[in-house]
C-alpha cells in the first residue's frame, strides 16, 4: 500500500489547493482554499469563467460603487470555486472569509452569512458541506462562535499557538487549522539552523499538543494539521484528526511505499496528565504577545492573506475589462 493509503486508514485527508483537477486526482475527502490558492488557480485559462462569471455578478451586485463591485465579486468568485470542488469532493469545503476583516468581528459575521445566502442560491446546503475560514484572532473567534449557534460551521485558521487552540475550542469552533510549516520556518530562522529531526520540529510539537489536549478534556473540535513543508512532518502527524495537505506532498505519498505508524492516539491521550487551561480577551492578548513566534506570523499571514485578495481583485478586473 501506498502511504497515502495508509495515512486515509487513520487520518481524513484533506487537499490544500484551488486546481479542480488535483482534487480529482487524489481523491480526498475535503478540500481548502484560500486567497494566495484561488489567485493561482483563477490564472489557469481552464477557470477563465468562473473568474468572469464573478466579475459579471460582481458588477450587477456593485452597481456604481467600486468598492461594493470589488466584494462582491470575491464572494462569488470564492462561491464559484467551492461549488465546483464540492461536484469533486464528498465532504467539505472550506472558504475564506476575507483577511481584511481579521479584526471586526461584526463585518466578519456579516460577510460569512453573506456567503451562506450565495451558497445557498447555487443550490449548496452550506451548514452541512462549507467550512468558513477565519482568522484566529480574538475577533475571528468571536465571530465563529456566533455563526456555531447557528449552525453555520468554521475553520480557525491561521492558528499557530496553544492560546488560540484552548480559545477556539472553547467557542464552539468546528475546526482549527495550525500551521505547521509556518512556525517550524520560524524557528529555523530564529536558530539559523536548517532543520529539526521531524519528533523535534515545532509545527509537529504545536499540533501534537494540541491534539493531546482536545482528545484528554472531550472536545469536539477538531484539528487540522496545515501548511506541511515536507513529507516527514506529515507522516509524524499520523492519526491526527485532518490533514491538508498540498498536490505535491500528495504526490509524494501517492508515490511511495512504506509503513506509516500511528503517531497520535486519541486513546493514549485520555490518560495523560494535561492541566485545563481557560482565556478571557486580555488574557488571550498577553498570552500572544508573549510569543514571539505566534505573533509575526499571525500578523505576517493576515498581511499576506489579505495581499493575495488584492492580487486577486485586480486580476479579476484585468481579465473582465470589457466584460
Amino acid at each position: 500500500m501506498t502511504k497515502l493509503d495508509q495515512l486515509k486508514r487513520m487520518t481524513t485527508v484533506v487537499a490544500d489547493t484551488g486546481d479542480f483537477q488535483a482534487i480529482a486526482d487524489y481523491q480526498p475527502q475535503d478540500a481548502t482554499t484560500n486567497p494566495s490558492l484561488i489567485y493561482k488557480a483563477a490564472q489557469m485559462p481552464q477557470y477563465r469563467e468562473l473568474v468572469e462569471d464573478a466579475v459579471l455578478f460582481g458588477k450587477e451586485q456593485g452597481g456604481s460603487d467600486s468598492l461594493a463591485q470589488a466584494r462582491w465579486t470575491m464572494d462569488k468568485l470564492a462561491i464559484n470555486f467551492g461549488s465546483e470542488i464540492l461536484k469533486i469532493v464528498p465532504g467539505r469545503v472550506s472558504t475564506e472569509i476575507d483577511a481584511r476583516l481579521s479584526f471586526d468581528s461584526a463585518a466578519t459575521l456579516q460577510r460569512a452569512e453573506g456567503l451562506v445566502k450565495l451558497y445557498e442560491d447555487a443550490g449548496i446546503d452550506p451548514r452541512s458541506r462549507v467550512l468558513f475560514k477565519i482568522a484566529s484572532t480574538w475577533e475571528g473567534i468571536r465571530a465563529a462562535e456566533a455563526l456555531e449557534r447557528q449552525g453555520i460551521h468554521c475553520n480557525l485558521t491561521l492558528l499557530f499557538s496553544f492560546p488560540q487552540a484552548v480559545a477556539a475550542a472553547d467557542a464552539g469552533a468546528t475546526l482549527i487549522s495550525p500551521f505547521v510549516g509556518r512556525i517550524l520556518d520560524w524557528y529555523k530562522n530564529a536558530d539559523s539552523i536548517a532543520g529539526y529531526p521531524a519528533d523535534e520540529d515545532p509545527g509537529v510539537q504545536s499540533v501534537t499538543r494540541i491534539f493531546n489536549y482536545y482528545k484528554r478534556h472531550g472536545y469536539d473540535t477538531v484539528v487540522m494539521g496545515a501548511s506541511f513543508r515536507n513529507l516527514e512532518e506529515i507522516l509524524e502527524l499520523a492519526g491526527c484528526d485532518y490533514l491538508t495537505i498540498s498536490p505535491s506532498l500528495l504526490g509524494e505519498l501517492a508515490s511511495t511505499e512504506g509503513d506509516v505508524p500511528r503517531k497520535l492516539d486519541p486513546e493514549k491521550a485520555l490518560s495523560m496528565d494535561i492541566a485545563k487551561f481557560s482565556f478571557d480577551e486580555p488574557s488571550f492578548r498577553w498570552a500572544i504577545n508573549e510569543e514571539a513566534m505566534a505573533t509575526e506570523k499571525l500578523a505576517e499571514g493576515i498581511r499576506l492573506f489579505a495581499a493575495d485578495t488584492r492580487k486577486l481583485e485586480q486580476f479579476a478586473h484585468e481579465v473582465c475589462q470589457n466584460c
